[in-house]
């Protein structure tokens, strides 16, 4: 159910959560500790094949990196999302979200986990969407520098600090999955919850 907090909502580290956003509210996503990446996946609630796009977003941006006064775009080219405040100015767009698969292929000495994937699954099953329908999610406070010549990319910790927010306004009636991530590089080898608020 969606509305107003009067404390943030907490997402345990390594887990994840859905709820809902109507249009013109306010989604607020936290670092309450600092250095946490948290994947944000929206779905319109009109029709669950229009999601969150990454390759339409970058595409109408022209440029990797979001912050204020960008505009989340969906498969269909609508307005999901505009970042209407960003404390940090560094978050990725690019990555899939991590999987059982991510951690067998990419961590060796890391126990197997579900991943930002799995959980996102996890949380919007209830709404109908499938694993397989899941895409690239928004990566709040992740930090991948992308080399300018090569094209070839780090995934370094995040640089934000406890308590750095992003906020942003819904364009339109959404089902939102958020994580606090749970792949080791992604957050500094740490794992920490994420906080979120809507108004």
């Amino acid at each position: 159910m969606s509305h107003a907090h009067d404390h943030p909502s907490e997402i345990a580290p390594r887990s994840g959560a859905a709820f809902e956003v109507k249009a013109g509210q306010m989604l607020t996503v936290i670092d309450p500790l600092g250095g946490q990446v948290a994947d944000l996946l929206t779905i319109a609630k009109a029709d669950i094949r229009e999601m969150l796009s990454s390759g339409r977003t970058l595409d109408y941006a022209e440029r990797i990196y979001l912050t204020t006064g960008d505009k989340l775009y969906s498969n269909r080219s609508n307005v999901m999302l505009e970042i209407v405040e960003d404390t940090v100015g560094r978050h990725d767009f690019l990555l899939t979200p991590c999987s059982e698969a991510t951690f067998r292929l990419c961590y060796d000495n890391e126990p197997p986990h579900r991943g930002c994937h799995g959980n996102l699954a996890a949380a919007l099953a209830p709404y109908g969407i499938e694993d397989d329908a899941i895409p690239v999610a928004f990566n709040c406070f992740m930090n991948v520098p992308v080399d300018g010549v090569t094209g070839t990319f780090k995934v370094l910790p995040p640089l934000s600090k406890a308590g750095d927010r992003i906020v942003f306004r819904a364009e339109m009636d959404l089902i939102v999955g958020l994580t606090a991530c749970s792949a080791p590089a992604s957050n500094g080898g740490t794992f920490k919850p994420i906080h979120y608020e809507i108004r």
